[in-house]
């Protein structure tokens, strides 16, 4: 008995660390052109379900980022004249 016991507790340990396939899963494949193949077919998939701004929103959006962009150059542009400034009073350095 204790030689049944062994060898189902052996056979348990191989298994683990490999998840287990799902039911009608296949094993892996092996060629590379049928993974390729079904990699961009899933891609050109996915690329069907994208919803793509009209005109205007992309407008929109464009004008909120550049706007965002540029109060962002002004504040640590500002920051940075500041700190510049401070440093070179705290050094003495004549400019």
């Amino acid at each position: 008995m204790a030689d049944d016991t062994s060898s189902s507790d052996a056979d348990a340990t191989a298994e683990k660390g490999r998840p287990t396939r799902k039911q009608g899963e296949k094993t892996a494949e092996r060629n590379v052109f049928k993974k390729l193949s079904r990699f961009l077919k899933e891609v050109v998939e996915q690329l069907r379900k994208v919803v793509y701004p009209t005109r205007r929103q992309l407008i929109t959006y464009s004008v909120v980022v550049l706007v965002f962009v540029g109060i962002m150059m002004a504040y640590i542009g500002g920051l940075d004249l500041l700190f510049g400034d401070l440093v070179r009073r705290a050094f003495g350095a004549d400019s």
